[in-house]
């Protein structure tokens, strides 16, 4: 395989480094550049009272327009906080009798998408546009590959990339043309310190646990699979840290959480992608009741600190994270959406249920995989606003501890909002004989072909066996509250780097 030819434009810019590198121009210089300013401050701070302060300005970005006039030119640059216009004379940057830097470097060596720094002082031009007045100018990096040409006028975009395979796949592209989507990213880091922040003032202990583990324990999903060389052994890509995290409850700490990478070798969607981020925690001595009232309050708090306000509009349909949220039980949710009591149903017939609902299951299922899919296909989409979805039947949560009061459920709740689950938290399970037990009919599972069956973790119930406190936990998908909270309807957009099929290359 081979990569593909160059394009003619392609050849003309490494024409163009070559005559950089003649002229004894290195058009990727290794010296730092000391720059004093930046596009948005500059813009922000600069009136005609303050100009004296911005008679010196350092500043550098990559040139995204130009306009010829001449012996002087108008240029746009662009750096990391936005963009500003330069003005560029002939005289100005080539004061003496060689005029080389402008009629030969400026004029036809440099395109646009290259990286310049430029010297100056800032005024306003005779339309109020703040801009620089150039008097030195250097190249710092040369672009070999053209930009998409995005144009602007009267307030509108017009020629925007909207092609998802080129947004995806050259994410660092599209933030270049499309800034505007840095801000999406920005407002993700600001929400997950928020949340950390949240944990952290209520004494909540930040810990790292094993991504490359021995058992993928934790969830019922398929996991990656590699091998360790040296020990000779098959190892898994983490799919959940959360019986890692509950080993450091037995072994005393009050409150543990971890943003956790994890990766699932599933299906990919707008609300699924393989490699995913996941905030779990886990506190002594507290059950799910707890657990929907602290949800609540870190929902309402991020959603102010992400947006100003707990209001939020997805789709079109405004949604508010204010607290309380509505809470419905399980069974309630299936029959209120499908008409059916699926309490205390045997697997034939709830697999009947789901011919007569037209809901596609194989043999494979027992009877908690049963009951989640007539829950997914038929209900979920109901839930618009957040509510708590509580009481699952024992089948669909090896993990979970059993109802203090309900026979055949377990005390567990989802969190969904605009038809999707965002998080799903239990009273844990802490009975180390009940635990063994619930491992061995996920065993069962897994021989009847479920490749979505939990592990034995053996270690795990070893640490049981010492004692672990009445416990909750949760775990929440941040890639989701993030396409919540920055209304964005598909995954893939608020993930830097989301997973692609390899490119195609030309073959030899």
């Amino acid at each position: 395989m081979q990569t593909p030819p160059l394009s003619e434009q392609e050849q003309i810019r490494r024409e163009k480094l070559g005559d950089l590198f003649g002229l004894g121009i290195d058009p990727f210089p290794a010296a730092m550049y000391p720059i004093n300013y930046n596009a948005a401050f500059i813009k922000e701070n600069f009136t005609e009272e303050t100009k004296d302060k911005y008679t010196h300005v350092c500043i550098a970005g990559r040139i995204m327009s130009v306009r010829d006039m001449g012996k002087a030119n108008f240029a746009v640059i662009q750096d990391s906080t936005g963009r500003i216009q330069l003005y560029i004379r002939r005289d100005d940057i080539c004061p003496g009798e060689d005029k080389t830097l402008y009629d030969i470097v400026w004029k036809k060596c440099l395109d646009i998408g290259d990286i310049i720094g430029v010297k100056g002082f800032v005024f306003k031009t005779k339309t109020g546009e703040i801009s620089i007045h150039v008097q030195e100018l250097t190249v710092l990096a040369k672009s070999l590959k053209p930009l998409p040409i995005v144009k602007e006028a009267e307030g509108q975009t017009f020629d925007a990339v909207t092609d998802p395979e080129f947004k995806y796949r050259q994410r660092y592209a599209d933030l270049i043309i499309n800034p505007d989507l840095k801000e999406v990213f920005i407002k993700r880091t600001k929400l997950i310190n928020a949340i950390r922040e949240f944990l952290n003032e209520r004494g909540a202990l930040e810990v790292d646990t094993p991504v490359l583990q021995n058992i993928p324990g934790g969830a019922a999903a398929r996991p990656f699979t590699t091998h360790h060389n040296a020990l000779d052994i098959p190892m898994y890509l983490r799919i959940a840290n959360e019986l890692y995290l509950k080993r450091l409850i037995v072994g005393g700490f009050d409150w543990v959480y971890e943003f956790s990478r994890n990766f699932r070798n599933e299906g990919m969607d707008r609300t699924h992608n393989p490699e995913f981020t996941v905030l779990e925690f886990y506190v002594a001595y507290k059950d799910y009741l707890w657990m929907m009232e602290i949800t609540e309050q870190l929902m309402e708090k991020t959603a102010l600190a992400v947006n100003g306000t707990t209001k939020v509009t997805v789709d079109g349909k405004e949604i508010d994270f204010k607290a309380p949220y509505r809470r419905v039980t399980m069974a309630d949710a299936i029959k209120e959406h499908t008409g059916f009591d699926i309490s205390n149903m045997s697997e034939d017939h709830l697999r009947s249920v789901c011919k007569q609902l037209h809901i596609h299951v194989d043999k494979t299922m027992g009877k908690g995989k049963l009951i989640d899919e007539i829950f997914s296909e038929k209900c979920e989409k109901h839930f618009v606003q957040p509510t708590f979805i509580i009481d699952y039947p024992k089948e669909m949560s090896p993990l979970t501890k059993k109802h203090r009061s309900k026979p055949g459920l377990v005390e567990r709740f989802e969190l969904m909002v605009n038809g999707k689950e965002i998080a799903n938290a239990y009273s844990e399970l802490n009975d180390p004989i009940d635990q063994r037990d619930r491992f061995g009919e996920q065993s069962k599972l897994m021989e009847r072909g479920d490749t979505e069956a939990m592990f034995i973790d053996y270690d795990f119930l070893r640490a049981l066996e010492y004692g672990m406190p009445p416990t909750s936990g949760i775990g929440f998908g941040i890639d989701r509250i993030c396409m919540l909270l920055l209304n964005q309807l598909s995954i893939q957009d608020v993930l830097l780097f989301p997973m692609m099929r390899p490119e195609k290359r030309v073959e030899e």
